[in-house]
């Protein structure tokens, strides 16, 4: 099993190769939740995540036949920069392998980082997808995988992030008592968690997942890693069907509690990040300063680290993020109402449904012939979501039979 020596020798060889991220201190985020909060700056990383740990020291320990015959991964975005950065600067041949739906931004940048040494191919819908792509290929071509989490060399260089925790802690006088670890398929965590229980032992550890792929939890639930078969993409980067067996054993043994971050709540806690600290964040590299609201009756006087695993935010996802961040505040919401096909029916629904400073922000809706009532799907915006039950009771007057699509999944993916 990965021990804390693997993880000090993998810091001798990437100390002169990374960045040695910040560690601050947040005012915003201790006044908000009446705790010393301090924050890992994965997202300055080089290739903006802290992937390129893991993927810089487990390539650099390949021996050199390996290396001429060339590297193979899957990645949904960060592991693969890792990887592209990596292979660039040591002039090896690298197949990548991403899903489809991996936001663009990210397969530009590892184009950026891996010139002309590394071939993308995207593949499949989901990381896991890819990575069954990525090891068929790997066995046919006879390359060496660079497995993203479920590789001890990976866990090693993930978890020299907690050496350079513990030793900023010490320059600056700092005795944390939890640290909040972002978890997908496990690398970051299984790294942290094993160098922390060995040098301070009584620090808690919390792995923090997205609601919509709790790959880790459904491991510990059932005893061994299990593939989940569905999961929400949205936070891309811990996106993970099924978490590595290895990533899984560490985190059995070190980690001390699991928590889930909805993806509305990391949608606007990346919207605050953003606007209140100057933070660029990507959905996964937020989770663990969004579960600060998941765990806030526990830290209370504590002194907490947080690690911003990755800023590899594109920008065109952001009225995505807002819209999501809407819904999940309250003030959103989405319905399929039954107009009456009359002159008149929308200035009645504007006057007596909507509330004075309510707003319209989407509203579809074809006449058809010879009917009394045509179907709308219609977006509103509350300007106060404390109004919410009181609107759905004047809806009801309007359209009984109204439909809420956010009580309705299937609908609102086809309509929304």
């Amino acid at each position: 099993m990965l021990s804390a020596t693997e993880i000090e020798k993998a810091y001798s060889v990437l100390k002169d190769v990374i960045l040695r991220t910040s560690l601050d201190y947040d005012r915003h985020l201790s006044e908000k939740y009446d705790a010393e909060i301090y924050i890992k700056r994965e997202n300055e990383q080089r290739v903006r995540s802290f992937k390129i740990r893991g993927a810089y020291y487990a390539i650099s320990q390949l021996h050199k036949e390996e290396k001429e015959r060339g590297v193979v991964c899957a990645s949904a975005g960060n592991h693969a920069q890792g990887v592209a950065y990596t292979c660039n600067e040591m002039k090896i041949p690298a197949t990548i392998f991403m899903p489809v739906t991996t936001p663009q931004q990210k397969i530009s940048q590892v184009k950026f980082f891996g010139g002309d040494y590394v071939t993308i191919s995207l593949v499949g819908d989901t990381f896991d997808e890819a990575a069954k792509a990525a090891l068929d290929y790997t066995e046919s071509e006879g390359k060496t995988f660079i497995d993203p989490f479920d590789d001890e060399r990976v866990q090693a260089g993930q978890g020299t992030v907690a050496v350079e925790i513990l030793d900023e802690a010490e320059k600056q006088g700092i005795s944390f008592d939890q640290i909040l670890v972002p978890v997908g398929g496990g690398g970051l965590i299984s790294g942290v968690s094993t160098y922390l229980k060995d040098q301070v032992p009584e620090i808690k550890i919390v792995g923090v997942e997205a609601n919509g792929a709790r790959s880790m939890k459904a491991a510990f639930d059932k005893g061994r890693p299990v593939k989940l078969e569905h999961i929400d993409k949205f936070a891309d980067g811990i996106a993970v069907q099924k978490v590595g067996r290895t990533t899984y054993e560490v985190a059995r043994k070190y980690v001390d509690q699991l928590v889930g971050v909805d993806e509305g709540w990391i949608s606007e806690t990346i919207i605050d990040l953003y606007s209140k600290q100057g933070i660029v964040a990507e959905p996964a590299g937020a989770a663990a300063i969004a579960a600060l609201e998941v765990v806030k009756d526990q830290i209370k006087g504590q002194t907490i680290c947080c690690i911003i695993s990755g800023g590899n935010n594109d920008i065109n996802r952001m009225p995505e993020m807002e819209e999501r961040a809407l819904i999940y505040d309250g003030v959103k919401h989405y319905f399929v109402v039954n107009f009456p096909q009359r002159p008149g029916a929308l200035r009645e629904f504007v006057n007596d449904i909507l509330g004075p400073n309510d707003d319209i922000t989407r509203f579809e809706y074809m006449k058809r012939a010879s009917r009394g009532k045509g179907a709308v799907l219609i977006g509103i915006t509350l300007a106060d979501k404390r109004d919410y039950k009181s609107f759905l009771d004047r809806l009801e007057t309007f359209d009984p039979s109204f439909i809420n699509l956010h009580e309705n999944d299937s609908l609102y993916k086809m309509l929304v």
